[in-house]
């Protein structure tokens, strides 16, 4: 019911930023909760952050609270996730992913994936 497009991945050195976007289209966007996840190579997908419906819940893992910032703009359709601070830790496929159920740190509960983007933070 939505398609999710990614940009903003690339290659930065520790303590650079990065910003990342994903542009939703097919749905109704405020209808979705968002979130984004990540996977390093030869590990499993991993919760980062998600966002509520309006934008008035966030929640972070533990590792990147302070570090990056989740936001989305309804009327363009688009999730970001800003990320400052960033250590080799970071390096992953990133992916941005939506739901109709409320806000959720869960993997599972997510029903549409965007293809992903690769970020890689050198030391």
């Amino acid at each position: 019911q939505v398609q999710l497009v990614e940009s903003g991945g690339g290659l930065v050195q520790a303590g650079g930023s990065l910003r990342l976007s994903c542009a939703a289209s097919g749905g109704t966007f405020s209808s979705y909760t968002m979130g984004w996840f990540r996977q390093a190579p030869g590990k499993e997908r991993e919760f980062v952050a998600t966002i509520s419906r309006y934008g008035g819940s966030k929640y972070y893992r533990d590792s990147v609270k302070g570090r990056f910032t989740i936001s989305r703009d309804n009327a363009k359709n688009t999730v970001y996730l800003q990320m400052n601070s960033l250590k080799p830790e970071d390096t992953a496929v990133y992916f941005c992913a939506a739901t109709l159920r409320t806000v959720s740190s869960s993997l599972r509960e997510y029903d549409y994936w965007a293809q992903g983007t690769q970020v890689t933070v050198s030391s």
